[in-house]
This record gives C-alpha cells, structure tokens and sequence, in this order.
C-alpha cells in the first residue's frame, strides 16, 4: 500500500502528536503536494490551531497564513522584512517585497519598476 503525499503529511503530523510537543514545526508542509492534496493537510493544520496548538509554520500559502496565523513573519533571504498581524502584514503590507509577494506579482520585476518610478520621482523634484 502506498500512500498519497497528503496522507505521508497528515501521518507525520499525528506521529509528531503522539509526543504530546508544547509547540509543532511546519517547513513548508504542502510544497511537494499536488494541488488537490494541499487543502486536505491544511484542513488538519486548521484543526491544530483551533485546539490552540502553537505552530511555527514557514509557507507561501499566504491565505492560510492569514487565515490562522496570530502573527506573521515576512522574510526574504534570510531577513525579517516585515512583521505584525495577518491583516497587517498581508492585507496592508508596508514593504514592496511583501506587497509583490501578496499579488503574485514577479518580485524582480516589481521591486525594478518601484525603484525605477522613485529614482524617477527624486530626479523630478531636483529640478
């Protein structure tokens, strides 16, 4: 018997529960799922945070993270860029990088343009 992506997630979830943990580690949990597999290991995660497991979860599934997230960290290359609450961090972000990452926007593209359009506006103003 072989089992699904979502099912080896959701069996290493309840194995990690069986140690009754204080507070539960999630790198990136649905990042080698298929697309319909996702929603079933974040359904489980959602329950964990109902009961008020505490969860430290690393994840580009913005929605859940505003969903369930009592707090949010924002990182890009290794630095906290952004933090706060979800609806803070995510639903009015301060910086370009969150705000490129929030649209889906390709973040190279959006960080040039913004840098572009401010060197632009500071060249307007010298003259």
């Amino acid at each position: 018997m072989e089992l699904s992506g979502g099912q080896q997630q959701r069996v290493a979830i309840a194995r990690a529960l069986a140690m009754k943990p204080a507070l539960m580690l999630f790198d990136e949990p649905t990042s080698a799922l298929d697309p319909e597999l996702v929603g079933e290991v974040l359904a489980v995660m959602r329950d964990l945070a109902r009961t008020g497991m505490t969860m430290v979860v690393v994840t580009h599934e913005l929605g859940f993270a505003r969903e369930v997230a009592s707090r949010v960290l924002f990182m890009d290359q290794g630095q906290v860029i952004e933090s706060g609450l979800p609806e803070q961090v995510l639903g009015a972000p301060t910086q370009t990088r969150t705000l490129a990452a929030k649209m889906g926007a390709k973040v190279n593209w959006v960080e040039s343009s913004f840098d572009q359009l401010m060197s632009s506006q500071r060249s307007q103003s010298d003259t």
